[in-house]
């Protein structure tokens, strides 16, 4: 008899439905999977013959022949083995054909019938609701990824027994019941436009109010935040570079909810969306280790998955103690940043995953760090150039703000003062940012720094005499094309932040002073 079975599989970010189809018919007993199984799919053989022992099901020694449709595409992960063991309970009659009929399946089980979680599910059954399907069948702990997709009816089992007897309709339904698109999900998101903010989550206590003076550090980083531009701090050990930028995040805009099932759906690939238990609802912050590398940074492996830059993505890629890293490993960022994904060629295809995030780089300017006051640096010359010649000009070019912390002074921070908390500096930001919706609103454009060269001369449009000093600026500093767009990207954001239309003399004067530091070091 032959049973089909739902299932899907995921290849970067892309999801696919697969149709498992078993058949079960007399003749020399064996059992195989052909549709281009990577090695965990065979092994399902096993798996799935000694749970179902173990659960009272005996197979008869006949030849059992498992197609995962579309053989074209390769299958790899554990999430068969739940459809595979159904279908043959239903290709050998002891399930009804119709019992598992526009049910999405996916699990792993043990040698014991247990099932166990799997990778993906977010973005699977996110396509098969797409696909006009209404109910899912998950190990009990991705049952809350299926409840958050509108729509979907997702029921969590916990073992091969409790899904016999769900399909045959012998147990009440384990479910976190049916989540209309319209109503209340799982995870605190909501359905409807996509755009509404999701609750901030606790930011670890980092604030704002914690760093003494540094008035110009926290300038461009609020203009940062406002326009999600990359940031690089140059600065001596000490002066809260480090400090400073793990409290980016605090003033960051909240994540949509299209925004947070764009990021969930990266870490429910990765396996790392079970362990958090809800959708991810604040922009990420990942700080890698200087010695990372390519393919941690960018993603890679055999079956490619995401890298650190992917898990940035909608949020903060932190490099610390920038010129430590690999001079590969940094130029390794230049075209996610510019195309705002990642694309991995593979004998077995090409995977593509999202790369939009805002690049902040902290470093000192010398190996000792003291640079370029004699009285403590210690480096000859030639030190200084060939550590900054570590950070490539090209990349060095991707930074829309570069920026200089100032060494603190002893009345600077003893300095009896109240200092902005993160919670003010945010209201500035959101406010920029609800600017920047309005103006952006019916295409696909977020952020100020989101623009291309196209949108620049549409949204950034200068008067007479903005143009003629933008003239001057141009062939005073010799900036490249790519560095005379993103001045005129940070001034429409510093100009949204000053609640202005019109980009003025004075917010490209500002935007130009962020570009200073990079003129003073490396030019």
């Amino acid at each position: 008899m032959l049973s089909t079975i739902t299932s899907g599989a995921v290849y970067g970010m892309r999801s696919h439905l697969i149709q498992v189809e078993v058949d079960v018919s007399q003749g020399l007993p064996c059992f195989q999977i052909v549709g281009l199984p990577g090695s965990e799919v065979r092994e399902a053989r096993e798996r799935v013959k000694v749970a179902l022992k173990n659960v009272g099901v005996k197979l008869p020694p006949m030849c059992i022949n498992v197609n995962l449709s579309p053989a074209d595409l390769p299958k790899s992960g554990t999430m068969f083995d739940l459809p595979v063991a159904v279908g043959i309970m239903s290709a050998l009659g002891k399930l009804a054909k119709e019992a598992a009929e526009g049910i999405l399946l996916l699990g792993e089980l043990g040698l014991s019938g247990e099932l166990k979680p799997v990778k993906g599910v977010l973005p699977i059954a996110r396509e098969a609701a797409q696909r006009g399907i209404r109910k899912c069948l998950l190990p009990v702990e991705n049952a809350w990824e299926g409840a958050l997709i509108g729509g979907m009816e997702s029921v969590g089992v916990a073992s091969m027994q409790e899904a016999l007897a769900f399909l045959r309709g012998e147990i009440p339904k384990r479910t976190g019941g049916p989540i209309e698109s319209s109503g209340e999900k799982a995870g605190g998101s909501t359905g409807g436009s996509g755009e509404e903010a999701m609750p901030p989550e606790d930011s670890g206590g980092l604030d704002f109010s914690d760093i003494s003076g540094q008035h110009t550090l926290k300038r461009a980083a609020e203009v940062a935040a406002a326009g999600f531009h990359n940031l690089l701090i140059i600065g001596a050990p000490g002066s809260g570079k480090t400090m400073l930028a793990r409290r980016i995040p605090s003033i960051l805009p909240p994540l949509s909810s299209e925004e947070s099932l764009e990021v969930s759906a990266v870490y429910s690939i990765c396996g790392l969306l079970q362990s958090a238990g809800s959708l991810k609802t604040t922009r990420p912050f990942l700080h890698p280790h200087h010695t990372i590398t390519g393919r941690a940074l960018a993603g890679g492996g055999r079956v490619p998955m995401p890298g650190m830059i992917s898990l940035a993505h909608r949020g903060v890629l932190f490099l610390d103690e920038l010129p430590e890293f690999k001079r590969e490993t940094l130029d390794i960022l230049r075209q996610p940043l510019e195309d705002r994904q990642v694309q991995i060629a593979r004998s077995s295809g090409s995977y593509i995953y999202p790369a939009d995030f805002m690049l902040v780089g902290a470093m000192n300017p010398c190996p000792c760090g003291f640079y370029p006051d004699r009285e403590r640096c210690r480096c000859t010359p030639y030190e200084v150039k060939r550590y900054l010649n570590r950070v490539s000009g090209p990349l060095l070019d991707r930074m829309d703000i570069c920026v200089e912390a100032l060494s603190m002074s002893f009345s600077d921070i003893t300095a009896d003062r109240e200092e902005e908390s993160s919670a003010q500096v945010r209201v500035r930001v959101m406010a920029a940012r609800e600017r920047q919706e309005h103006r952006f609103a019916g295409n696909s454009l977020r952020f100020n720094a989101d623009m291309g060269a196209g949108d620049v001369e549409r949204y950034c449009q200068l008067g007479k005499g903005e143009l003629r000093y933008m003239e001057r600026m141009f062939s005073c500093m010799q900036l490249s094309a790519r560095a005379y767009h993103r001045i005129l990207k940070v001034a429409r954001t510093i100009a949204d932040l000053a609640d202005s239309e019109r980009i003025a003399e004075i917010h490209l004067a500002e935007a130009i002073c962020y570009r200073q530091s990079d003129y003073k070091y490396w030019q």
